[in-house]
C-alpha cells in the first residue's frame, strides 16, 4: 500500500529541511527525502558565510536587502549554528578604488552598515594582513555552521510530525491525469508514496528530478573548491574588494580557516574533474590577503558544487551576480518553460545558504495556497529548538548522517567537549 502524505519535499539541504519546517509548523503533513545523509550536497560542501548584502550590493541591491535581512533573522533564530565574525573587505594596491568607493555608497544606499578604515588600522584589526591592503571596510557578515543548521531544521520538523528520511533516493515517478499519482523510493526507505503535493529542492540535481516528474528545470551547475588549512585567532570573514573572482573570501573557524574559491562549468553534478589548478589559484589569490595562508598546512579540501538556475546565468551574465532564487510552478507551463504541465509539482532553484528561509517560506506559501491551507509562515520568529546546545546539535547531525566537510572540525569539538 503507497504511503500517503499531503506534500513529499526532495532534497536534505538547508532549503528542503527548511520547508519542511515551514510546513510542519502550519500544521501540514510532511514527508522529506534525500538520497544520501542530509546536507550531503550544496549546504554542506560551501563555504560557510552568511551574507550580510555586502558582496552583492552594487549589482543587486534587492538580492543584496534580502541577504541582509535573513542574515539578522538568521542571528536571532539559530543559535550555535551563526557565529557573529563580522567581515572584512579590503581593497589591495592593485585593485580598482572605485569599486571599492562604488560598494560602500550602495551598502549605504541598502541599510548595510559599514565602518571604514584604512590600511594601518585593518592591520591592527587582523594581524596577518597583507602589506598591500590600502584600506578595509567593515561590514555584518558572519558564519554559518550547515551541518547544524539542517539537523536543526529537520528535527524541528519531525518534532511537528514531518517524517524525515535521508538515504532515500527517488527512483521514479508515476504521473496520471497530469499529476504526479506515485514516487517510489529506493535506499533505506524502499517503498513508494502517495503525494498530494511535490517539492522539488534538489539542488544542482533539480533536473533530475523534473525530468522524472515530465517536466523541465533547465540548471547551469558549477563547481568551486574550497581549502581549509591550519590558521588560528581569524577573528573576521575577509573578502577582497574587486569584482568577484577565483580565491577572494576567508572564512574564519577556530584553528583553521577556509579559503575559496573557483567557479568552474561542469555537466554533470555527480561526475566532474577536480583539478589542482584551483587550488593552488584559490590559495594564492587568498594570500595576497592574508600571506601566511600560502604556507600553512592544509586540512582538508573540497569542492562543492552550485545549483544555479541556466535562465538566470543566462541572462545576468555569469559570476559574482547575486545568485536569486526562483520558484518554478509546473502547473504554468509558461513559468518553468514547460510544454505540459503538471500540477501538483513545484521546483525551487538557485539561491544562497543565507537565503535558504525566505526561499523555504515562499515555497511553503506557493503550497499551502494550492492545498488551501490557510496558516501564516512563523519560521522568521520561531526559534531553532536544539540550536542553543552544541552537544545537541551534534547528535542531530549524526543522527541524520548531516556532516558536510565546511565545518566538520567544528562539529568534531563541539562533540568531544
Amino acid at each position: 500500500m503507497d504511503r500517503r502524505t499531503d506534500v513529499l519535499v526532495i532534497g536534505g539541504g538547508a532549503t528542503g529541511t527548511g520547508i519542511a519546517r515551514d510546513l510542519a509548523l502550519r500544521g501540514v503533513d510532511v514527508t522529506l527525502v534525500e538520497r544520501d545523509g542530509l546536507s550531503s550536497g550544496a549546504s554542506g560542501r560551501s563555504h560557510g558565510l552568511l551574507h550580510s548584502g555586502a558582496r552583492y550590493a552594487e549589482s543587486d541591491a534587492e538580492g543584496a536587502l534580502e541577504c541582509l535581512e535573513e542574515n539578522r533573522i538568521l542571528r536571532d533564530i539559530a543559535g550555535e549554528c551563526v557565529r557573529e565574525t563580522r567581515g572584512l573587505f579590503v581593497q589591495l594596491s592593485a585593485d580598482d578604488p572605485a569599486y571599492f568607493a562604488e560598494k560602500r555608497a550602495a551598502c549605504e544606499e541598502i541599510g548595510i552598515p559599514v565602518e571604514v578604515l584604512d590600511g594601518d588600522a585593518a592591520r591592527a584589526a587582523v594581524p596577518g594582513l597583507a602589506d598591500a591592503v590600502e584600506r578595509a571596510m567593515w561590514v555584518p557578515d558572519g558564519v554559518v555552521l550547515p551541518s547544524g543548521l539542517v539537523a536543526a531544521n529537520a528535527a524541528d520538523a519531525r518534532d511537528h510530525g514531518a517524517r524525515i528520511r535521508p538515504h532515500a533516493p527517488v527512483t521514479s515517478m508515476t504521473l496520471e491525469n497530469g499529476r504526479i499519482a506515485d514516487v517510489a523510493l529506493g535506499g533505506d526507505a524502499d517503498e513508494t508514496i502517495a503525494p498530494s503535493y511535490v517539492v522539488n529542492a534538489a539542488g544542482a540535481h533539480a533536473g533530475q528530478v523534473a525530468a522524472m516528474a515530465g517536466v523541465t528545470v533547465e540548471m547551469r551547475p558549477t563547481r568551486g573548491v574550497m581549502i581549509s588549512v591550519e590558521y588560528g585567532d581569524l577573528e573576521p570573514v575577509l573578502n577582497r574588494c574587486r569584482d568577484p573572482a577565483d580565491g577572494d573570501i576567508i572564512v574564519p573557524h577556530d584553528d583553521e580557516v577556509v579559503l575559496g574559491t573557483t567557479s568552474v562549468p561542469v555537466d554533470d553534478p555527480d561526475e566532474y574533474e577536480r583539478s589542482d589548478w584551483e587550488i593552488e589559484r584559490t590559495v594564492a589569490e587568498c594570500a595576497t590577503v592574508l600571506p601566511s595562508v600560502e604556507d600553512a598546512e592544509k586540512v582538508r579540501t573540497w569542492w562543492g558544487v552550485r545549483p544555479l538556475y541556466a535562465p538566470e546565468e543566462a541572462d545576468r551574465g555569469g559570476r559574482g551576480i547575486s545568485r536569486g532564487f526562483h520558484l518554478l510552478d509546473h502547473a504554468d507551463p509558461s513559468s518553468a518553460h514547460d510544454s505540459d504541465g503538471v500540477e501538483n509539482v513545484v521546483s525551487i532553484v538557485g539561491g544562497k545558504l543565507t537565503t535558504y528561509r525566505a526561499m523555504a517560506e515562499a515555497t511553503a506559501d506557493l503550497v499551502c495556497d494550492r492545498l488551501g491551507v490557510n496558516a501564516e509562515s512563523v519560521t522568521a520568529e520561531t526559534e531553532l529548538p536544539n540550536a542553543a546546545d552544541p552537544a545537541r546539535l551534534d547528535a542531530l547531525v549524526r543522527e541524520f548522517d548531516g556532516q558536510g566537510p565546511t565545518d566538520v572540525d567544528l562539529v568534531s569539538r563541539n562533540g568531544s567537549t
